[in-house]
């Protein structure tokens, strides 16, 4: 079995849907738009606009995010991408903006079921860090909780765990006033200025 990583570019958005899309038709999604619209924004699209949405992200550059994939099919999602473009974050109270460096930002996570604890998401934030890097970023954050040695409902984790970052180079640089599943979140940095 292979694991692939590739950008959730244009021609892949049919994969981006699958990992993204709710799985009642019509249902509410956040096609992970959250971080990146206002919150009057988001309502204002509604389901059908969400989708439109997160297609046209993914025919700019650089997209989105990045899509995994077991044997050809899609198993995985991680949005990343410019801080500085992703508007709810820039504003946000509760997460902090450290400093003026342009870092980019790993704001969501979505695995398949039956494709969880199987090493998806490591692989995906190592391919985050390799993908920012590429786009001159001179740092990457992410805004993971500490699950303090728990396990956390997967609907809460999908900001990744402080574990998951520590193990792809990543240091905890403050607490953030955010919470998820019930815990802190972290403001966590990796330095890329020497790769």
């Amino acid at each position: 079995m292979t694991l692939e990583v590739f950008p959730a570019a244009a021609d892949r958005f049919d994969d981006v849907a699958s990992l993204l899309a709710p799985k009642t038709p019509g249902a509410g999604a956040c096609w992970c738009l959250s971080p990146r619209l206002a919150s009057s924004e988001l309502g204002a699209l509604g389901t059908e606009g969400r989708e439109a949405r997160m297609r046209e992200l993914c025919g700019e550059d650089p997209p989105p995010g990045l899509l995994a994939y077991l044997d050809s099919t899609p198993v995985g999602w991680c949005a990343v991408g410019p801080r500085g473009g992703m508007g709810r974050l820039t504003r946000s109270r509760t997460i902090q903006q450290l400093d003026e460096l342009p870092v980019w930002s790993v704001i969501c996570f979505v695995v398949k079921a039956g494709h969880r604890r199987r090493g998806v998401a490591t692989r995906l934030l190592e391919e985050a860090v390799a993908f920012a890097g590429s786009h001159g970023a001179p740092a990457i954050e992410g805004y993971p909780i500490d699950a303090e040695g728990t396990r956390i409902n997967t609907t809460l984790a999908f900001v990744g765990t402080t574990a998951l970052f520590e193990k792809v180079g990543f240091e905890r640089v403050a607490e953030t006033k955010a919470t998820s599943a019930g815990r802190t979140r972290w403001i966590m940095r990796r330095d890329l200025s020497a790769s």
